[in-house]
């Protein structure tokens, strides 16, 4: 599992920060004393918060949404379901399930520690940012998508047309977060990896001091400047943060956690049917093995701790899905990463991988690995990855198209002989097998990156965009 728990102290409460390192998120267990727990911005993947409390002998008895999430479907709901857990959230969230509403200010008795919720808008319009105190002194704050350590998350999502209020109002939101203690821990819900993030960081929690020390968007008086530097720090996202909050605010489907993680064998021949009726094949093998032979016309996302975000960017929402994987990849953890962001169209797997295709006389197609030193001067170098990192450096002479482009833009591209680059291989691969769904031929990955590249080459990068 991506999950890892991660103890962080704060005065006398007892908290597990834990972590998913794919979607760049962190929820909160919160032991109560009393043999019970709290758990804030709980996923739909349940399984690291149940084993974290399994571990400290806790029953969960709240679970504390801190805004409608766009990045992943939230696990409340199935607490509800499976615990008897009082849902804690906004009221002005509207959400459609059991919960006890939130407005600014109202406080909830856990049990000798107390939660305030403080009205933070910016990220969402009905955010709320969580005050833990225990004996009346504040221990810790949660601000899920509001403050976060070295900056503020992003106030795009509602549509274009809201996103400069949405930045104003979150200036009010990081001023009012500022003036806690600066003892106060900052416990974000969105870090590194995360693409609500604006922009990502490295460390997870803070303190209120040492925010107004390093923050540079808390050191910005003045409201118009804030609103340029965080809307100028804002990439791209995946299409499907369009459509989870609303699914949140209905909420999510109840699971069967026995069976959720599993997926029917396929046949080859119900594969054929399947892709004859628009359903898409997602290859999660590593690169290499992508690489030497694949189902003609198969996306690649290699089954790693991101699998869930580029299966939910590249995979158009209404279409089944089937599954090919090697034997020793584990299955459980592709299936509840999928859940996690609403993906429930998984179709089934290809019954004993691509040899069963093999061995029904079916065809294949292989794409060619590049060492960073071997790059053919006659091909254009197409560079992948995200506006920032190719800023920071590339091939003199890349092009530059984001991969989550390509959904779309890759009928755009003119078909000439192409090596695909990212920072590794993983990202490049799925865009070269989108490169030939969309007819492109010729195409190449680079085993590496641009450092490997500058590296076998002796050759500078450049930076810039």
């Amino acid at each position: 599992m991506s999950d890892a728990p991660t103890p962080v102290p704060a005065a006398a409460v007892e908290l597990t920060a834990l972590v998913n390192e794919g979607l760049g998120n962190s929820c909160y267990l919160v032991d109560l004393g009393d043999g019970s727990a709290l758990v804030v911005d709980p996923p739909r993947d349940l399984r690291a918060v149940r084993a974290a409390a399994e571990k400290a002998g806790l029953r969960i008895r709240f679970a504390a949404d801190t805004h409608l999430h766009a990045d992943f479907l939230s696990g409340a709901v199935q607490l509800a379901h499976d615990d008897g857990a009082a849902v804690l959230a906004s009221t002005a969230g509207r959400r459609e399930f059991d919960h006890h509403g939130l407005g600014d200010g109202d406080q909830v008795d856990l049990g000798g520690l107390t939660v305030t919720a403080l009205e933070t808008p910016g990220h969402t319009d009905e955010h709320l940012s969580f005050v833990l105190a225990d004996g009346g002194r504040a221990a810790g704050v949660f601000t899920g998508g509001s403050l976060i350590v070295g900056s503020a998350a992003r106030t795009d999502l509602l549509g274009a047309d809201r996103t400069a209020e949405l930045a104003r109002a979150q200036f009010r939101s990081l001023q009012r977060l500022s003036a806690l203690p600066a003892d106060t821990a900052v416990w974000p819900t969105h870090g590194a990896g995360s693409f609500c993030s604006a922009p990502p960081g490295a460390a997870r929690t803070s303190t209120i001091g040492a925010e107004l020390a390093t923050n540079p968007l808390l050191g910005i008086d003045d409201e118009d400047r804030f609103v340029e530097q965080l809307l100028g720090s804002l990439g791209s996202y995946p299409p499907y943060f369009l459509r989870l909050a609303e699914l949140n605010r209905r909420g999510p489907g109840v699971l069967d956690a026995a069976s959720a993680g599993q997926l029917a064998e396929l046949p080859v021949s119900a594969v054929q049917r399947l892709r004859a009726d628009g359903a898409w094949v997602i290859d999660a093998r590593p690169v290499g093995d992508y690489a030497r032979a694949h189902i003609p016309g198969a996306v690649s996302i290699p089954l790693r701790a991101q699998f869930a975000t580029w299966l939910g960017w590249l995979v158009p929402a209404d279409v089944a899905i089937v599954i090919v994987r090697n034997p020793d990849q584990d299955l459980t953890e592709l299936v509840w990463q999928a859940l996690t962001i609403g993906v429930d169209r998984l179709a089934g797997e290809l019954a004993c991988g691509i040899q069963a295709w093999s061995a029904a006389g079916h065809p294949t197609a292989g794409t060619a690995l590049v060492r960073p030193g071997r790059i053919d001067p006659g091909h254009r170098v197409l560079d992948i990855r995200q506006e920032p990192e190719y800023a920071a450096g590339h091939l003199p002479g890349a092009v530059h198209v984001e991969l989550g482009a390509l959904v779309h833009g890759a009928t755009e591209l003119p078909n000439a002989p192409t090596v695909v680059m990212c920072g590794h291989g993983e990202r490049a691969a799925g865009a070269a097998s989108l490169l030939e769904r969309a007819g492109h031929r010729d195409l190449a990955v680079l085993d590496g990156g641009p450092g490997d590249w500058a590296a076998a080459t002796g050759h500078s990068l450049v930076t810039g965009p």
